[in-house]
């Protein structure tokens, strides 16, 4: 599977714009030339392909980012929060910490290394244009209200969108549960989806949905003996949240729909201070050809780290949570999706395999509760877990001052759906696998682990 992310609302609330994000579906190809040893670093020729590649495409003119970096006095003017961003690697968001667990992902939006070093450089220079000879041509980005899966699979199949509903200016959050029919009259496996607000406004005020599957399942037939009962009922079709875009599920996956299934919306709302009349959101879906049935279904699990919403933490003080889930068959994870609020910390998953052997998957060690990143982990590196492992959850929230994101320090907080309040999950989409598969898929990546090692001495 692979997710796609933006987001909408960011830092605003603090008064600091919405940083320097992208969209990974859609990123110029650019030939970017590292500046040599003791090279002058100029924004023509050095930084201006790195602002087309990764930040423009949220930064521009009504689009999601709060600032343009569309020219270069644009960049200067931003130049020293530019700086801040980048070197504290919370801008573009990618929060995960590269020096543990799995390092290759589908969706890596981050900076290199040498391109953080290069924007410090340019910054701390001065921020020179250079030579404008040098600049690359201008990047002719895609309408921000659109599809963001639509130039890779065109327009959606199916759109079931929510009824309107308008949020007054100054309100308590709301949470909008309506159901709409999908109007499916025949079995259909989707094979992509999107969640998407209203543009702009509704991007505005939209903190989470949830677009539950309800539909009549008796006699479905084709799922994985293995995992009979946890590949059966619909349940949680996609969530959405404030950093994220849709899902593309591999070849050998997708998602069920039936004939007479319902979407049962969870729509959460933030007042910003405006009216926003008739916000409605619609839920795209691309479907496989009639007739094609993928090998696997993939389930959107949420795995609960609060152990049942016991969540309780002190004024001052970092609170630590954790969780345990044994998978009932063989499994393919396809990725870790975090989810905190305000004193969000830090999140990480754990295999801990039935012979006893303990391995740390993924650890975001500094969790932006502005930015839902999703972590796809590339086919190569997806784990392949037996029957039987169990996967450990551990949640950490600040509770201090030092926390910029904290609302009041002084305060106990617990579990709630409130911006205000806390909570801690992760979203996982699992691909259940027979016994005989699971074999063969981890003899087959034994056998390429072996051939790079082989190339490489």
């Amino acid at each position: 599977m692979r997710m796609l992310a933006r987001t909408d609302r960011s830092l605003r609330a603090l008064g600091l714009g919405l940083g320097f994000g992208l969209l990974a579906l859609w990123a110029p190809a650019l030939a970017v030339a590292a500046p040599q040893d003791g090279e002058p670093v100029t924004y023509a020729k050095h930084v201006a392909p790195i602002l087309q590649e990764k930040c423009q495409v949220c930064h521009q003119p009504n689009s999601v980012g709060r600032m343009s970096l569309m020219t270069y006095q644009d960049a200067k003017t931003w130049a020293p929060v530019i700086k801040q961003k980048v070197a504290a690697r919370l801008m573009p968001p990618w929060h995960i910490d590269r020096t543990v667990g799995i390092k290759d992902f589908q969706n890596d939006r981050g900076l290199t290394d040498e391109q953080i070093e290069a924007i410090v450089r340019w910054v701390d220079a001065g921020a020179p244009l250079g030579n404008p000879k040098d600049l690359p041509p201008s990047a002719q980005f895609p309408d921000p209200s659109r599809w963001q899966l639509g130039p890779e699979f065109g327009a959606p199949d199916l759109v079931v969108t929510s009824p309107p509903y308008t949020l007054k200016a100054v309100t308590q959050d709301k949470w909008f549960r309506p159901e709409v029919e999908t109007g499916l009259t025949e079995p259909r496996w989707a094979r992509a989806i999107e969640i998407k607000p209203s543009y702009p406004d509704g991007r505005r005020i939209v903190h989470h949905v949830l677009a539950f599957l309800a539909q009549d399942e008796d006699g479905v037939t084709g799922l994985a003996s293995s995992a009979h009962e946890h590949q059966r009922g619909a349940g949680l079709f996609m969530e959405w949240a404030v950093g994220k875009v849709g899902e593309v599920f591999p070849p050998d996956a997708g998602k069920l729909m039936l004939p007479g299934s319902r979407i049962r919306w969870e729509i959460h709302m933030h007042a910003v201070g405006e009216e926003v009349k008739d916000n409605q959101v619609e839920l795209g879906i691309w479907f496989y050809p009639k007739g094609y049935v993928p090998k696997h279904r993939t389930v959107l699990r949420m795995f609960d780290v609060t152990r049942g919403s016991n969540l309780d933490i002190p004024p001052g003080e970092i609170a630590v949570t954790q969780n345990f889930y044994a998978l009932p068959a063989p499994a393919r994870i396809e990725n870790f999706q975090p989810h905190m609020h305000m004193r969000g910390k830090a999140m990480s998953m754990e295999a801990i395999y039935p012979d006893g052997r303990r391995e740390l998957l993924s650890h975001v060690n500094n969790f932006q509760w502005n930015w839902h990143v999703n972590y796809i982990y590339a086919d190569h590196v997806a784990p392949l877990l037996p029957k039987g492992t169990v996967l450990a959850f551990t949640a950490w929230h600040d509770n201090t001052k030092n926390n910029p994101n904290n609302p009041d320090p002084d305060q106990w907080v617990g579990w709630g759906d409130r911006t205000v309040d806390e909570m801690a999950h992760a979203w996982v989409d699992v691909t259940y696998l027979e016994p005989e598969e699971f074999d063969q898929l981890v003899a087959e990546r034994k056998a390429s682990e072996k051939k790079v090692t082989q190339r490489l001495r």
